[in-house]
């Protein structure tokens, strides 16, 4: 027998299971084994969890969503990535594990075929339970109902002790619930307080980064838990190499200037011994230039525009399956610092907000949460007193993309005030060259706000910066 029990909004809001919705029943559909009474009234928003870890656990990741796309699953979200020990079974190899948002037209019962065929199509067979499998998806939540059948229940019945479901399902919140949708699924936990009560009861944040579960960012050829150290970028750890002036004012050149000038270098700096440990970032916001680059064996793309630029830079980069570090900027080069574009109420509120946009349009194209860095643009359609706002608000800057996505507040933030025209107004250094000490301030008071990558000139003053910052950082974390 099957048992649909959908959650119905009132006309005063959700209906009330004390902070979220009530169960009610709007229906209770019957049927027998053979005939399953499918939904079929409208798109539904669902959550599906994924798990790998047999073979290229990344690889199975990214065939899996694109099978999911072509058999009518559109993904709208996406959670951070985590590599997580094996529960249940504990002798088998270390998972992957994520979960995505997204709308379907599929009936319950239809899309559990479907992800069935993909993950037959994909090689798992039977096995032992909660044993190896190259691919594993799961049925979170669908639409406002619950479902109980003799093959499928919804929620997934075992959400609530599995922190490695509960992390990505959680990714895919907002702090603020901004659906009725969302709302019931609160509703459907045990836990009076909903997901975010029970995620909290499980350990919450406290969880992340122990052995049993980090949150990573897939890179080159490894698993990047970019939360432990922060990285220097300019040398140490990343090389960002770019052919196109973004100063203020500068003029646009094509992106056929771009690459004649670009990949000799490139070639050059990858070809260097001592490149084998470090990343190389390509600053363009050409798309041909980002996809020549990283055919050419670049590991990130850095685009100041965040997609803006170049109508098909974030579908280029979801084909291209690199790290995407996505900057706020307003208007181009050009316009930047124009008074309309300089225009701010609360600049880390605003900034956050557009910066989601992008995310958001990143991930509607393609590009999962997984592999954004956000930089929130310092010195980029910025005034001196916007610039210092930004260093000293990083964490209202997380907190107000958290409002909207958790997934996106989990991002590595990448700061770039180095040697920065506001630095040398403030100590009245007009030449570039002389505003390392105040770029070692900036990046210090950045790292304390929460920045995970800086970027900079003088690498071996910052370098030095950064490893006390971390130290410091890491002696606080013994002591709480």
């Amino acid at each position: 027998m099957n048992l649909f029990k959908k959650l119905l909004p009132t006309k005063n809001g959700i209906v009330g299971s004390q902070k979220y919705c009530r169960a009610t029943f709007c229906s209770i559909l019957h049927s027998a084994v053979d005939h399953s009474v499918e939904v079929h009234s409208s798109d539904q928003e669902v959550v599906i969890a994924l798990g790998s870890n047999v073979g290229d656990r990344l690889n199975n990741f990214n065939q899996a969503l694109q099978l999911m796309r072509k058999s009518g699953i559109h993904i709208t979200r996406h959670g951070c990535l985590y590599e997580t020990a094996p529960a249940y079974v504990t002798d088998q190899p270390r998972f992957l594990n994520s979960a995505v948002r997204a709308v379907t037209k599929l009936g319950p019962h239809e899309l559990l075929g479907v992800l069935k065929t993909i993950e037959r199509n994909m090689g798992r067979s039977g096995g032992i339970r909660y044993g190896p499998r190259p691919i594993d998806l799961d049925i979170l939540f669908y639409g406002k109902y619950q479902i109980g059948s003799d093959i499928l229940t919804v929620p997934h019945e075992r959400i609530w002790e599995r922190p490695f479901v509960m992390a990505p399902l959680m990714d895919l919140l907002g702090s603020v619930i901004d659906s009725d949708t969302v709302a019931c699924w609160h509703s459907l936990s045990t836990d009076s307080d909903g997901l975010f009560g029970l995620w909290e009861k499980l350990g919450g944040e406290s969880l992340i980064g122990k052995e049993g579960m980090k949150r990573v960012l897939p890179i080159r050829n490894h698993l990047w838990e970019w939360s432990k150290k922060t990285a220097v970028m300019g040398g140490a750890d990343i090389i960002d190499i770019g052919a196109q002036s973004t100063r203020p004012m500068a003029s646009r050149i094509s992106a056929e200037q771009e690459l004649d000038r670009l990949i000799p270098v490139l070639e050059a700096v990858l070809e260097m011994p001592e490149m084998e440990e470090k990343l190389v970032s390509v600053d363009t916001f050409y798309s041909d230039v980002a996809s020549e680059a990283v055919n050419k064996g670049a590991h990130l793309i850095n685009d100041v525009s965040a997609g803006q630029l170049d109508p098909n830079m974030l579908k280029m980069v979801a084909s291209l399956d690199v790290p995407y570090i996505a900057m706020h900027m307003r208007g181009d080069p050009t316009t930047m610092q124009s008074s309309d574009n300089l225009q701010y109420s609360d600049v880390c509120s605003q900034v956050a907000s557009e910066l989601f946009s992008r995310v958001k349009d990143a991930e509607l194209s393609g590009v999962p949460a997984w592999r954004i860095i956000l930089d929130p643009g310092i010195g980029f359609s910025k005034k001196t007193e916007h610039n210092l706002d930004i260093l000293t608000g990083l964490p209202v800057i997380r907190s107000e993309i958290a409002k909207r996505s958790l997934a996106a507040s989990h991002a590595p933030l990448l700061i770039g005030p180095s040697r920065k025209r506001f630095l040398g107004e403030i100590c009245n250094r007009p030449a570039a060259g002389e505003r390392d000490p105040a770029t070692i301030a900036s990046v210090t008071a950045g790292i304390f706000g929460g920045a995970n990558i800086v970027r900079v000139h003088n690498v071996r003053d910052n370098v030095d910066a950064v490893k006390v910052c971390d130290a410091m950082l890491k002696e606080m974390s013994i002591q709480l």
